[in-house]
């Protein structure tokens, strides 16, 4: 082989090198960082309570803000409505009609999250069989907050206790 052949492929083997180098500093920093996430626009953070209350309305009244009977009757004190306390979305009500209810950054949340500290799938609100509501962290980074304890388990919701996702801090309500 001559000698030009040899420091052509000597480079090329460095190159290839350096690249898996930048390529695995890369994804730790996202590991660690996570996925950056841009702000949204004022426009489209007042147009997600409208959205919520149009679907509200557009729910038959049976069902509008109420929870579907467990048994054939509702529980006494049962909360109907998802309350947003604080954060970006302060305001922000969605009603409790028997579905699961996810949060996160994921464009197909129930409620997306403008938050660096939550997850794309970062928790999931969803009625048991005896009609309690139960809050499940979904394995996020930073760990989900009910009442100020971080979740490991799914967890009964009492009404009014805040249920923390970052700076999003979420109530169920009557």
């Amino acid at each position: 082989m001559s000698e030009l052949t040899l420091t052509v492929m000597r480079l090329g083997f460095l190159a290839v090198l350096w690249l898996f180098v930048i390529v695995a500093v890369q994804v730790i920093r996202s590991d660690l960082f996570g996925t950056r996430v841009t702000q949204r626009g004022s426009r489209r953070q007042d147009a997600r309570p409208q959205q919520n209350t149009r679907q509200q309305a557009a729910a038959p009244p049976q069902q509008r803000g109420q929870q579907p009977p467990a048994g054939g009757r509702q529980r006494r004190g049962a909360p109907t409505k998802l309350v947003v306390s604080e954060g970006t979305l302060t305001g922000t009500t969605v009603a409790l009609q028997g579905q699961t209810i996810t949060l996160g950054r994921a464009h197909d949340s129930t409620i997306v999250l403008d938050d660096d500290y939550a997850s794309s799938r970062h928790a999931r609100i969803y009625p048991d069989r005896d009609g309690q509501w139960i809050v499940e962290d979904l394995g996020s980074t930073n760990g989900t907050y009910l009442d100020r304890t971080r979740l490991t388990t799914a967890t009964p919701i009492p009404l009014g206790a805040p249920i923390r996702i970052g700076k999003t801090v979420i109530e169920l309500r009557k």
